[in-house]
């Protein structure tokens, strides 16, 4: 009944409010169930990439290093080169940079962790002024936990080799998939983009396909080489900020921001923390330690300000909002390889939503 009127209400009892009619039509709940579908497939998809994470994460570096390496195949094809003999020599050829770079880092790594105990007496002489809060930390963790399991808690060494082996045995695994996957790829690239295409009937689509492929091979390529450029430059500078300020192996460190420099955001803040630590146990003093930091800081500000920007120009950059969070995406679901992999990976969703769902720009009066 209407308080207002007094007339009695001649809907029907049972029937749904008039401010929601389309949640109860056949349309309403089609929509519904085609976003639980679309959500369920999502988890699915994504819980299926960390179990496969062992032979997906190679496959995946290998398609991207083999898609980059694309341009260079159709050019010795175009000169008449062999694809065999293009392949093995391309194949080499990373295999080289890649052996370069690890001789390179290994030398130093080993010397340090031969020095590891001096290393942790050094580092606590120097962090004297944290002694307070590792004693509050120290008796927070004994209050809450008994002795025997306080004890149980410490570290020894099966504790610290037994995750090691269990990271570095995989690796290796790894390493010779990429390098197998890597090899066929380049072998049967023409074969592979000539399968995907002839899986489509019609002539669109084939089109779309063959553009989609293309286009990523453009855009990784042009995006990779000119932040490798970048990321040269910025290894040259941290070469020459370890030798300004003393630090050992100054080649080592070039080579290490070089590849760090790959990972956005995170690769400058890791390169900082390993400057700062090395710089405590090298020099004297604080001030010297924070020499090679802050002026990496200082340097990476203005790579970041001015020489990306210029080198990039705005064809190749990217939303910061869109790369910071496929960074975090992939770095959750695939650890640090996949931060090396975000971007690259953001770079070929995106050529492919541009294909499949083109922007059809309205044409906007006056």
């Amino acid at each position: 009944m209407d308080i207002r009127t007094g007339d009695r209400d001649t809907a029907p009892r049972g029937s749904a409010p008039e401010a929601l009619p389309g949640l109860f039509e056949a349309g309403g709940w089609a929509f519904a169930a085609q976003v639980a579908i679309c959500g369920i497939f999502l988890i699915v998809f994504v819980a299926a990439l960390d179990l496969a994470r062992p032979v997906l994460l190679p496959v995946t570096f290998a398609f991207v290093v083999g898609w980059m390496l694309g341009p260079l195949q159709v050019r010795a094809d175009r000169s008449g080169v062999p694809m065999l003999l293009t392949a093995i020599s391309l194949w080499l050829l990373v295999i080289v940079v890649c052996n370069g770079l690890v001789m390179l880092l290994s030398a130093p790594v080993i010397d340090w962790v031969d020095k590891a105990p001096e290393i942790g007496r050094l580092l606590k002489e120097r962090l004297y002024f944290l002694n307070g809060p590792w004693v509050a930390l120290q008796d927070i963790r004994n209050a809450i936990l008994p002795e025997d399991q306080a004890k149980s808690a410490g570290l020894d060494l099966i504790t610290i080799v037994q995750p090691v082996l269990s990271v570095a045995t995989p690796a290796l695994g790894q390493v010779l998939i990429f390098f197998a996957t890597l090899f066929f790829v380049l072998l049967g690239r023409s074969g592979l983009r000539r399968a995907l295409v002839v899986r489509f009937d019609d002539h669109e689509s084939r089109l779309r396909t063959l553009r989609i492929w293309n286009d990523i091979e453009h855009q990784l390529t042009s995006y990779l080489s000119v932040v490798a450029i970048i990321n040269l430059i910025v290894g040259l500078g941290a070469a020459i900020i370890a030798f300004s300020v003393g630090l050992p192996n100054a080649l080592a460190w070039g080579v290490l921001a070089f590849i760090l420099n790959f990972i956005p955001y995170l690769g400058a803040v890791i390169m900082e923390l390993i400057l700062l630590g090395v710089g405590l146990v090298t020099f004297p003093t604080l001030t010297h330690a924070l020499a090679a930091p802050l002026l990496y800081l200082v340097f990476t500000t203005l790579e970041g300000h001015f020489i990306t920007p210029s080198i990039m120009g705005r064809r190749l950059t990217l939303s910061p909002l869109i790369v910071f969070l496929a960074l975090v995406f992939w770095t959750w679901l695939w650890g640090p390889a996949g931060a090396f992999l975000a971007v690259p990976l953001l770079i070929v969703g995106l050529v492919a939503i541009h294909h499949i769902f083109p922007k059809h720009e309205p044409n906007l009066p006056g």
